[in-house]
């Protein structure tokens, strides 16, 4: 359980997240992951980054549930930069991230793979963003990554998901492939990055991100501001407990 790193196998990194049962992340997991992912590209040895998950889904965003046993806005506030971390982990990791989804791939695992240089997709893998029957906001920096502009905000007003195969349509995820084909095609990908230059594939990689018409960083904090004001206002607090509630007669039922 936790976030583990093997590699660098021909210049490939693999950096695996396990948290049972469905990847919804801890604060410290955050922060862990975001650690391993920076290690990962700081490594002389590593020209390529697989990001992939084991278990039921790739990722299934913030652990709601830690947040709602403690008092305060700490866990909150632990979360919002604990996120921001690793999505910018990602994104400024100093080679090629390539993001292997299976399963569901929700909330904070948007900002995960809309932060990735590329995706590959299992067939089962599914991709949204809840917020907004979660009592957060956050992430339409990254999903507007994914899809086009009114795609992106009628996916975030309904909470609804798109499948990998719409996605391979908007031509955002590269490959979609059975699940038992997954690691093969991300590990396939990874070796046709990975047989470049390594200092010359740092710099292509620096050189994409100082020409992206968007700064995820900057935007994505933005978003944030609103998530903490839904929570002082106690909004977030009352979506979430019915969440939570819902969640809990399933649980016994």
């Amino acid at each position: 359980m936790g976030v583990s790193t093997s590699g660098p196998d021909h210049g490939i990194a693999v950096v695996t997240v396990d948290f049972p049962p469905v990847n919804a992340l801890p604060v410290q997991g955050w922060y862990d992951l975001a650690a391993s992912v920076r290690a990962a590209g700081a490594d002389p040895g590593t020209r390529c980054v697989v990001l992939t998950a084991a278990g039921r889904g790739f990722n299934a965003g913030v652990d709601i549930k830690e947040m709602q046993r403690a008092e305060g806005h700490g866990p909150l506030v632990g979360a919002n930069r604990g996120c921001y971390e690793a999505f910018a982990a990602v994104y400024d990791c100093e080679v090629p991230v390539i993001a292997a989804v299976h399963g569901f791939c929700l909330g904070g695992g948007i900002g995960l793979v809309g932060n990735a240089d590329a995706i590959v997709a299992a067939d089962d893998a599914t991709f949204g963003l809840p917020e907004l029957d979660r009592g957060a906001l956050g992430a339409a920096t990254h999903l507007a990554r994914l899809v086009p502009q009114h795609l992106m905000r009628t996916l975030y007003y309904t909470s609804r998901t798109v499948t990998a195969e719409e996605l391979h349509r908007h031509g955002s995820v590269w490959r979609v492939v059975p699940r038992s084909q997954l690691m093969e095609a991300a590990r396939e990908l990874a070796t046709e990055i990975a047989a470049k230059d390594g200092a010359l594939i740092r710099l292509a990689k620096a050189a994409i991100n100082g020409i992206d018409p968007v700064d995820v960083r900057r935007s994505y904090r933005f978003e944030q501001g609103f998530t903490f004001e839904a929570n002082l206002s106690g909004v977030a607090d009352r979506i979430r407990g019915a969440f939570g509630t819902a969640i809990a007669r399933e649980e016994q039922s």
